[in-house]
């Protein structure tokens, strides 16, 4: 974050006044970020959800004891100044993008708050002149420091072995619904339907360079093909498969990188090399599609082998017999 930002005022520069006004809003900020986070996950984590909970009240304790703090020395006024207006302040990510990026993702930023939010009371505490004030600020930085023993605390009171174990089972199953489906239908697509045109290219012209667009046109084309419709098929409201845009985008993006895989080799100016590297290459994305389906489809490596590599070795065949007859 730049210091010089203009418009915004660094946190040395800051009265005693308003670090408090400071530590109040972003109590208040990150109070609704823990309710935020609460609600988000109530229906598919209710037992994380009541434990952000419990962790917006113990930042809503925090803001009203700087409230009483601020209206002791100060009166019942309070500066309006917030995180963003101070350059070198600790930042929040959006809400939005946070919930977005799954449970384990917000654990993970609840923990950096916490250590944010100590870091800045024992700062804080050293620029006051008042004892009074001294004191509530370092308690306040001994409180965040203890925030993440208290986590701790409320999940081993809220997730007990089973009710983690549920909740780290419903989250990878959102993960799989959401984007491991549709990214392995994108990059299966990608990398088996795209073999025929890309191959029958190849020996129908021996020309590296009509072959790599060809493959590209295949690849990207495919891939946005692909993308709308998983994106615009199922809104997920009913089905749980998530966000739709999510979808979309794994799908999308998988179908085009399975079908640059064995084209971009033609990028090479030797027809016989790129061909090459490019049937290696088609080998490697195969034998991928076949581990991603063991690993989190859990498909029997037997079955998953016969279904993709031979059906693609069987597409490979038919667009080399067609480019070559």
């Amino acid at each position: 974050m730049l210091s010089f930002a203009p418009g915004r005022r660094r946190f040395s520069d800051l009265s005693e006044r308003e670090i408090l006004a400071l530590a109040i809003s972003a109590e208040e900020d990150d109070g609704r970020i823990y309710a935020g986070y609460a609600e988000r996950l109530e229906p598919d984590y209710p037992a994380t959800a009541s434990i952000f909970r419990e962790m917006a009240k113990e930042e809503d304790g925090h803001r009203r004891a700087l409230i009483g703090e601020h209206e002791r020395r100060f009166g019942p006024t309070i500066p309006l100044i917030r995180r963003e207006h101070v350059a070198d302040y600790v930042s929040r990510q959006p809400i939005w993008l946070i919930e977005n990026l799954g449970l384990e993702r917000m654990r993970a930023e609840a923990e950096r708050m916490e250590k944010d939010a100590a870091r800045f009371y024992e700062a804080a505490a050293r620029r006051t002149s008042d004892a009074g004030t001294r004191r509530l600020l370092g308690d306040l930085a001994a409180a965040e420091r203890a925030h993440e023993h208290r986590a701790e605390e409320l999940t081993k009171a809220n997730l007990g072995g089973e009710t983690r174990e549920a909740e780290d089972r419903t989250a990878r199953r959102q993960m799989i619904l959401t984007l491991v489906q549709p990214g392995l239908a994108g990059l299966m697509d990608g990398s088996v339907s795209t073999l025929a045109p890309i191959f029958a290219t190849a020996f129908a012209t021996r020309d590296p360079h009509t072959t790599l667009l060809v493959g590209l046109a295949a690849a990207v084309g495919a891939g946005i093909s692909m993308g709308f419709t998983e994106a615009a098929h199922d809104d997920g409201k009913l089905s749980g498969r998530g966000s739709p845009i999510k979808r979309g985008l794994a799908s999308g993006i998988m179908t085009t990188v399975g079908g640059l895989g064995h084209a971009l080799p033609y990028l090479i100016p030797d027809f016989w090399t790129a061909t090459t590297i490019a049937f290696a290459v088609v080998f490697l994305e195969l034998w991928a599609i076949v581990f991603i389906q063991h690993r989190f489809m859990e498909t029997p490596v037997l079955r998953a082998a016969v279904q993709v590599v031979v059906g693609g070795a069987l597409v490979l065949a038919a667009g080399t017999a067609i480019g070559a007859g």
